[in-house]
């Protein structure tokens, strides 16, 4: 155990009183805490709060936190996160299967963030089961989570998708025990697995895409299941997966398209309106057809639905660097009601904010900008974003040797989650082999307590109680 882990800083009277209060907001809170605060399992949010895994004044402080290696040999890396917010590692559990390891199977270099994606490790809603992808052979893990968080493997399946590039996102519909596979590779970007009772898994026949007649080789990011069940929302980033490179090795982002060869942009939304994929659930956990839907921005990377307020969320959009409002009707039909509120971007174009977390009183998220190597922070005041903290921490360097598409240096922070009193989040920091824990702020701002080493580059997916 690092010196840093075994340390403990005293916390302040306002940050005592604070998380006191924020205990108590997030015990009124929906959801379980999945990673980067994935609602998958919302629509569970009527049971009690013992299976949604909500805080509350009864329950003691601290909890578990998990997060795939993504190496060749991947396996899940089990914290216990204490009352003072510090990680210790607990245990290293195989999944089984293989992970994409330190070279992207979207970029074909050494990366941080090697999916584009989100939500590789999740819970289920009664904290039973843990699910995790396996990218380098596109299966899924499924542990058995035991009452002290601690895991044992029940199964590990192929998805069904047989295109090398990664299983990378994670939804479970528990009305169904259907799990839905989200990959960077389609045209089966989305295959199906069912879950028994005791976690086993199976592969299912039926595999949807996220490719429309245009453009034949989409890049999905991730997918979220809406409160009340009936929809699958996914987000994209690219219409065209960047494949082609300049002679100096950075990704050509414009590429000719059409049958006159105009230039387009690869990234999603920007300006074809499709950039939001929804698909209704059938009882069963089948899907209906596609519906695709202006995401008002270019590439919106991230959806994360507020805890009180079922049927809005919001967007992150990784080209168009800042957040905006949705809405879902009771038809599957989404609107962008507030305005795009961008970040400063002076450090270069695109930002790639791509990872949201929710505060659980919905008065706060936290964006995680990919090419600037620290987080920014945004209030939420009704149908009104403005920027709170940008930036809300110190930028986080990496070894130098990764630039993101802006060409600047960056540790490539990915995946994040915040604890479900919203007293601390923690950040994966890739290109620095850091895993930073921060205890949030009255005013959106972060303050590191501990940072825990962990592999190079490869790690992904983050998912706690």
């Amino acid at each position: 155990m690092s010196k840093e882990m075994r340390e403990m800083h005293p916390e302040g009277r306002e940050g005592v009183n604070r998380r006191a209060f924020l205990k108590m907001v997030a015990g009124a809170a929906t959801g379980v805490a999945v990673a980067g605060a994935l609602p998958e399992i919302a629509a569970a949010q009527k049971a009690p709060s013992a299976q949604t895994g909500m805080a509350s004044m009864s329950q003691p402080r601290g909890g578990q936190l998990y997060m795939q290696t993504n190496e060749i040999r991947n396996a899940i890396v089990h914290y216990r996160w204490s009352p003072s917010g510090k990680l210790a590692e607990v245990d290293r559990v195989a999944t089984g299967g293989a992970g994409s390891g330190v070279v992207s199977p979207i970029y074909h270099v050494s990366r941080p963030n090697d999916f584009e994606g989100a939500g590789s490790v999740i819970l289920s809603p009664d904290r039973r089961f843990l699910f995790t992808t396996n990218a380098g052979d596109n299966s899924v893990s499924s542990f058995a989570v035991s009452k002290d968080g601690g895991l044992t493997l029940v199964d590990t399946k192929r998805t069904g998708n047989a295109t090398s590039g990664g299983a990378k996102s994670l939804v479970y519909a528990p009305s169904s025990r259907t799990l839905f596979v989200v990959h960077t590779v389609g045209p089966d970007h989305l295959r199906l697995m069912s879950v028994d009772e005791k976690g086993n898994l199976k592969a299912r026949p039926e595999q949807y895409s996220v490719n429309t007649t245009d453009w034949p080789n989409r890049g999905p990011t991730m997918a979220v299941l809406s409160p009340d069940g009936k929809f699958l929302v996914v987000g994209t980033t690219f219409d065209e997966l960047p494949s082609r490179k300049n002679p100096d090795g950075s990704v050509i982002l414009w590429i000719p398209h059409g049958p006159d060869g105009t230039l387009h942009v690869i990234a999603s939304n920007a300006p074809d309106p499709n950039g939001l994929v929804v698909f209704p659930l059938r009882e069963d956990g089948t899907l209906d057809a596609a519906r695709f839907h202006d995401a008002k921005g270019a590439s919106p990377f991230y959806i994360a639905f507020l805890n009180g307020r079922p049927d809005t969320f919001i967007i992150g959009y990784a080209v168009s660097d800042g957040v905006a409002m949705g809405r879902i009707d009771a038809d599957g039909k989404i609107n962008v009601i507030s305005p795009l509120v961008k970040i400063d971007t002076s450090a270069g174009l695109p930002s790639e904010l791509c990872w949201l977390a929710v505060s659980p009183d919905d008065r706060f998220v936290f964006t995680t900008n990919f090419g600037y190597s620290y987080i920014s922070s945004f209030r939420i005041d009704g149908k009104k974003l403005s920027i709170a903290k940008d930036p809300a921490c110190p930028k986080v360097p990496g070894d130098g040797t990764f630039r993101a598409l802006n060409g600047t240096v960056s540790s490539g922070p990915s995946d994040s989650w915040l604890t479900p009193d919203g007293a601390y989040l923690y950040q994966i920091y890739g290109n620095a082999s850091k895993l930073v824990g921060y205890a949030t702020q009255p005013d959106g701002s972060l303050k590191e307590i501990n940072s825990t080493k962990i592999p190079y580059n490869s790690p992904q997916g983050l998912a706690g109680f």
